[in-house]
């Protein structure tokens, strides 16, 4: 029998690709008192729009109890706002704050940065068909972790 050989794993190639470009945005979001999850967070609320937590969630493939701790850290720390709604009392409506969306000022050029430095590494048609094959290998399958 073959031994496995972990490096020439795709899993393990994939996961310490992740977590280079993870460990260089995170280092930078700490500067602004964020981490990836509660940027992604900010971005699902402030540039996409999204304003309930089960979409938000679904959005960046978490599930609901990480988003809650991240909607409950970004709100003390003044970042967004959270009211229940209208008609129903259970569901809850996200929506940035002044600060927030300045967050979001800060954070893009960091993460703009951080994604630079990956696709220098990489030629156009090289990108290509990275997220070609990136699409291939996460199609039909459940996108929503509990952690990032």
């Amino acid at each position: 029998m073959t031994p496995y050989r972990l490096h020439a794993s795709l899993g393990y190639n994939l996961s310490l690709a992740a977590r280079l470009q993870e460990r260089r945005l995170d280092d930078g979001l700490k500067t602004l008192g964020l981490t990836r999850t509660t940027w992604c967070v900010l971005l699902a609320a402030g540039n996409e729009g999204l304003s309930q937590p089960s979409d938000i969630a679904r959005f960046i493939g978490i599930d609901r109890t990480a988003t809650s701790r991240a909607l409950r850290h970004l709100e003390t720390e003044g970042l967004l706002t959270r009211e229940n709604g209208d008609a129903d009392k259970r569901t809850t409506r996200v929506s940035l704050t002044a600060l927030g969306h300045k967050r979001i000022a800060e954070g893009t050029p960091l993460a703009e940065a951080n994604n630079r430095a990956m696709k220098a590494k990489l030629s156009s048609d090289d990108q290509r068909a990275l997220f070609q094959l990136l699409g291939k290998l996460t199609a039909g399958e459940d996108t929503q972790f509990s952690r990032f």
